[in-house]
């Protein structure tokens, strides 16, 4: 799997208009870096409450399925990773009222104390993040990006000759 690269000019690149820069990488890498769909799904994402969360979750999804119909796959991952981020946050407050896992300057965990709230909005968001990794079509053009964008330049090498 390549790495998401960090030393990329972001604030310089529309990634509708290259889509061969973005790089999938783990988890939720360069969500909050990869224009144009950083600032068209940002506004969508909150978690305060389950009512908030669902709202959220379902307008994101429905971009999701907005950038699918386009045949935009760079819109469906960013879509995937702030489903997911969605998830990943509001569990972490679910879990931690205060939003910080680790005690300052160290790296011991905090006790949990579960706000049941926050862990429903996870739960909405884990939902919705669960349909759009799962999404047959997400799968393909997933495979099809790290195929034609994300592979080494030695496996291109040999696939040409």
């Amino acid at each position: 799997m390549k790495e998401f690269d960090y030393s990329l000019d972001y604030k310089a690149i529309d990634f509708r208009q290259h889509p061969e820069l973005y790089c999938i990488g783990r988890g939720e890498q360069g969500v909050l870096l990869v224009e144009p769909y950083k600032s068209e799904i940002l506004p969508y994402w909150k978690f305060k409450t389950p009512e908030i969360a669902r709202h959220s979750a379902d307008q994101i999804y429905s971009l999701f399925l907005t950038y699918k119909a386009e045949g935009d796959f760079v819109g469906m991952d960013m879509a995937r990773k702030f489903l997911q981020m969605g998830y990943t946050r509001s569990r972490r407050y679910a879990n931690h009222k205060s939003g910080r896992k680790y005690q300052p300057g160290s790296k011991t965990v905090l006790p949990i104390e579960e706000d049941p709230i926050k862990a429903e909005s996870a739960k909405i968001f884990y939902q919705k993040w669960q349909f759009a990794k799962a999404d047959p079509d997400y799968i393909k053009l997933a495979a099809r990006h790290r195929q034609q964008y994300e592979q080494s330049p030695e496996k291109h090498a040999s696939h040409r000759s």
